[in-house]
C-alpha cells in the first residue's frame, strides 16, 4: 500500500500497479479509481499542445460519429426547450454544433479554449472524453454537478478499465494527458456520493445520470 490520497474519495491507502516504467499508477480499492502520480503530470503547455493535434471538428465524420455514441441515447431524455453545456468542449466546439443542427441549445466551456462564466445552472451537461483528464476528479465532478439543475441530465463519456490484468496493455492509459481511469464501481460510487440516478449505461464508455 502507498500512503497517498485518492483524488476522488480521499482514501489514503492506495495500491501501486506495476505496469509501466514511465508512469506510476495507483488503484483505490474503495472507489476503484486508478490515478497516476503527480510526478508524472505534464505541464499545461504540453497538455494544450497535445489537444491541438487532435483531428476534432464537425468536418471530421469519424469524430462526429464518435460523439454521436453519447448524443444519440441522450436525446431520449432531452427536449428542445432545455439549455445544455458541453463541459470540456475542446478547441473545435463540435458537440454543441451537432446538437444545434438537431434543434438543441448547448453552450461551450473549456479551461484551455472557451471562456464561460459558468454563472447559471443547466438542464443537461455533456462531458465527453474529459473525465480522464481530471487531475482532481472530486473537485471537477463537484463543480460539474453543481452546474446542473435538480432533475438535470449528466452525460459522461470516458473509456473504462475492467480488469487489472488487462490494464498493462490498455492503450487508453498511454496518453500522457490521461491521468484518471474509471471502473463501473467508480461510477457507482460517484452516483451514491452525489445522489445521481443512472438512466443509461452502455457498459463501456457512456453513462447518463439524472441529478436527484
Amino acid at each position: 500500500m502507498i500512503n497517498i490520497k485518492c483524488n476522488l474519495c480521499d482514501n489514503d491507502n492506495l495500491l501501486q500497479i506495476n505496469c509501466s516504467k514511465d508512469r506510476s499508477f495507483y488503484l483505490c480499492e474503495k472507489c476503484f479509481l486508478i490515478s497516476i502520480s503527480e510526478a508524472n503530470y505534464i505541464s499545461p503547455k504540453e497538455e494544450k499542445e497535445r489537444y491541438l493535434k487532435h483531428n476534432n471538428g464537425i468536418e471530421f465524420e469519424g469524430y462526429v460519429n464518435f460523439l454521436s455514441r453519447a448524443i444519440n441515447p441522450t436525446l431520449n431524455f432531452l427536449n428542445k426547450s432545455m439549455i445544455g453545456l458541453d463541459f470540456g468542449c475542446g478547441y473545435s466546439q463540435t458537440l454543441s454544433k451537432i446538437l444545434y443542427n438537431k434543434g438543441y441549445n448547448c453552450e461551450d466551456y473549456d479551461p484551455f479554449f472557451v471562456q464561460n462564466a459558468l454563472n447559471k445552472k443547466y438542464d443537461f451537461i455533456f462531458s465527453t472524453e474529459v473525465f480522464e483528464h481530471f487531475f482532481n476528479p472530486k473537485k471537477e465532478i463537484t463543480k460539474l454537478i453543481n452546474l446542473v439543475k435538480k432533475d438535470g441530465i449528466i452525460i459522461i463519456m470516458t473509456e473504462r478499465w475492467n480488469s487489472i490484468d488487462k490494464f498493462e496493455n490498455w492503450y487508453y492509459k498511454n496518453d500522457p494527458t490521461h491521468v484518471a481511469f474509471y471502473n463501473k464501481k467508480t461510477f457507482d460510487f460517484i452516483g451514491h456520493k452525489f445522489n445521481l440516478k443512472i438512466l443509461y449505461d452502455d457498459g463501456e464508455r457512456i453513462i447518463i445520470f439524472r441529478k436527484n
